[in-house]
């Protein structure tokens, strides 16, 4: 019995010494141009490996190194760097005929770049599909054509640069980048999986199939997907380098759907620390936006059929186009939000880079706006109109600062200055904001009325004038308009009396007068 266990340990023993001796007598390196020119092949590219290896416990073949070919029309860089390339294959078709058939491929820390031109064309539109298969090498002494059967494509720890041949924007650079593609196959759809860091802050993750890849064009090869995207920052990773004046955190999560031309786009966005203007600070509370866009993927041009804002509870809706011109994004929107509470709406006004009197805040009410927004995203032009009804600008005495108005000297009112209503018709453009036909009501003072500007640095330039409507010693003006001007800074507002007015509107009061006694002497009938 001992002497059995003893041959069966000597068995064992050189089958051992056999299986790991195998690599050393196996010229795997032989099958470098076969492999070489199927990857070639699949992928329209001359694809270059370093030495082979064989790795029998693990089932793999591994080079040293990997290199595919940019498209002859974007230049000479490779369009992949690897430092190595894995090749899982079945051992014992190997072992016992030569015959290699590959089941995955996994690629060690490539340097892809991807890269459009003007026209609209990637530098991987051209991968695969406009493939002409070329004669099968010839096999090594004693081996057997290859067998390329691929299972899994996985791409591990990559580095993504996505940029243009023209133009000024920063390149998107994605890194960690981990891909998996499944059951890889030309004709059929096909699983996927990404998740990577953006380079400037922020994570996205992606899954979905894609395929069959199309014929001509990869880049239009159909696709379904589900993202994610959290914290990524508008201005870091480049995302806002068409309104360099936009930053903030974007986290969203949505699905998607291409036909290779169009891509349907459903999504929750939410946006935190947003700023709107150069001027502006970050907003202290998010923003959240429910949107659907359909976007043409070669013109960068798009629809957004759906927006939905929420600023906590005031909603508002965004609908309009976009399209890519040149280095620019020009807009095409509306936006719409009727009776939103004021209380919300005052967290977003920092951001816009609006500024309220110095110490004071708005409570309660509700605003209405109805705003078009037209031009290039960097220089773009906001008119419309906006009205707030039964809110109070709290800390700010109305009355008191118009008391340098003669006329206006003597209303009382308290700390706070009610505001029955406010309406004008608005224009915010890159050299300022400016406000007309604008209407005031307050029932502590009267109304007022005028036009005027505020420039980009928030100093105001406006022309009012005022009708008491109160008691007393000052109803005797009350039908009688008094004209004042704005000036100072929205900080620090100062109001004056607009002299010129008062002498023209005195001027005019002269001439009446004139006019009329003049015309009862001259021209009246005698008795």
């Amino acid at each position: 019995m001992r002497r059995i266990f003893k041959w069966l340990g000597i068995v064992v023993a050189v089958l051992l010494a056999g299986i790991v001796a195998v690599p050393f007598f196996i010229n795997v390196d032989q099958f470098r141009p076969m492999l070489q020119q199927e990857l070639s092949a699949a992928l329209n590219r001359e694809v270059k490996l370093g030495n082979l290896k064989l790795s029998l416990w693990a089932g793999e073949v591994t080079a040293d190194d990997l290199s595919v070919g940019e498209d002859q029309a974007f230049g000479k860089p490779a369009f992949v760097q690897a430092k190595s390339l894995k090749v899982g294959a079945e051992i014992w078709p190997f072992l016992m005929s030569r015959k290699l058939i590959v089941t995955y491929l996994t690629i060690d820390q490539p340097e892809i770049a991807l890269v459009q031109a003007p026209s609209g064309d990637w530098n991987f539109s051209s991968l695969g599909g406009k493939a002409k298969r070329a004669a099968p090498a010839t096999p090594a002494a004693g081996g057997t054509p290859l067998d390329l059967s691929v299972k899994l494509v996985k791409i591990s720890n990559g580095r993504f640069t996505l940029s243009r041949t023209v133009g000024h924007w920063k390149p998107l650079v994605l890194e960690q980048v981990n891909l998996e593609l499944r059951d890889f196959s030309a004709t059929t759809a096909f699983p996927f999986t990404l998740a990577t860091k953006v380079a400037g802050g922020g994570t996205i993750q992606v899954e979905g199939k894609a395929g069959p890849i199309h014929p001509t064009d990869s880049a239009r090869t159909p696709v379904t997907l589900t993202m994610k995207g959290a914290q990524l920052d508008l201005a870091g990773t480049g995302f806002s380098d068409f309104a360099p004046d936009i930053a903030g955190l974007i986290s969203f999560d949505g699905t998607g759907s291409s036909d290779g031309r169009v891509m349907q786009l459903e999504a929750k966005l939410k946006a935190e620390k947003l700023k709107l203007s150069k001027r502006g600070t970050p907003a202290t509370r998010p923003v959240e936006l429910d949107f659907t866009v359909r976007h043409n993927l070669g013109l960068h041009s798009g629809t957004v059929r759906k927006g939905d804002i929420h600023i906590g509870s005031a909603p508002a809706r965004l609908t309009g186009s976009y399209a890519e011109l040149g280095e620019t994004m020009t807009l095409h929107m509306t936006l719409a939000g009727p009776n939103m509470p004021v209380q919300e709406l005052e967290t977003l006004l920092p951001p816009l880079g609006v500024v309220l009197p110095a110490g004071t805040h708005l409570e309660g009410g509700t605003a209405s706006v109805m705003l078009t927004m037209d031009g290039p995203a960097d220089k773009l032009v906001t008119a419309g109109t906006l009205a707030l009804h039964h809110t109070k600008l709290a800390g700010f005495n109305l009355p008191q600062k118009m008391a340098t108005v003669e006329k206006l000297a003597g209303i009382k009112a308290g700390p706070d200055t009610e505001i029955e209503t406010l309406s004008a018709t608005v224009r915010a453009a890159p050299e300022g904001v400016s406000a007309q036909d604008m209407k005031l009501l307050v029932p502590a003072l009267g109304e007022l009325s005028g036009a005027g500007s505020v420039n980009p640095a928030n100093e105001l330039d406006f022309k009012m004038s005022a009708m008491v409507h109160t008691s007393g010693l000052l109803a005797a003006v009350g039908n009688t308009p008094i004209p004042f001007t704005v000036q100072g800074t929205c900080a620090n507002p100062v109001f004056r009396p607009d002299v010129k007015a008062m002498v023209k509107e005195k001027v005019k009061s002269i001439e009446s007068q004139a006019g009329g006694f003049l015309k009862g002497l001259l021209g009246g009938k005698k008795n």
